[in-house]
């Protein structure tokens, strides 16, 4: 990625410090599963992405801070996010697209571009889920939010599940929609008739 970006060698600081991140004890979803998962689809989309490196750079970061309990974290990644770039002497344009894609990671955005479509629709690809893997992501957020009380998280959580099925498409790029969206419908109803009224 960062030769991809132009930069030849850099220290693995930055390396260690987002694998830190993403191991804090108090995230059982945002993980370096959920890393793991999203940097699995990128191969297979990358050749449609006008900044393949961009967006790799933005998956790093896109979860970097993660404090359920705030609401500012996709703000807080995208300004690590930048100022890294910045700080590795990469192009304004390019730590300013970095930073865009980092913030449309958050659930009301609406993605512009090729380059946001096909990083929300990474980030998102746990929708599309085997059933199994679905359920068990219904538990990790429970567990990330398990300060909340039950009636609390089931309305909100509801909420939540609802928006994303009520969306004409849950999933922007046509690629993911044929091979995502019947699933994470199937999930998200499912999930939804779980949670109850």
């Amino acid at each position: 990625m960062w030769k991809g970006l132009g930069i030849a060698s850099i220290d693995d600081a930055i390396f260690h410090e987002l694998l830190a991140r993403y191991s804090e004890k108090h995230r059982s979803y945002h993980t370096l599963q959920h890393l793991d998962e999203c940097f699995a689809w990128l191969p297979e989309v990358q050749s449609a992405a006008d900044h393949p490196q961009e967006i790799e750079l933005a998956l790093w970061f896109h979860d970097a801070i993660c404090d359920v309990k705030r609401q500012d974290n996709e703000k807080k990644s995208a300004e690590w996010a930048r100022s890294t770039a910045l700080g590795l002497k990469l192009p304004g344009s390019v730590a300013d697209r970095v930073y865009e894609l980092v913030m449309v990671t958050r659930h009301s955005a609406v993605p512009n571009g090729t380059d946001a479509k096909i990083l929300v629709d990474i980030d998102l690809s746990i929708l599309g889920a085997a059933a199994e893997r679905f359920d068990e992501y219904e538990r990790q957020v429970r567990k990330e939010y398990a300060w909340v009380p039950g009636l609390l998280f089931r309305r909100e959580r509801r909420k939540i599940l609802e928006e994303f099925i009520g969306r004409p498409r849950i999933f922007n790029t046509d690629q993911f929609f044929r091979s995502h969206e019947a699933q994470a419908r199937s999930n998200l109803q499912r999930s939804i008739n779980k949670l109850g009224g």
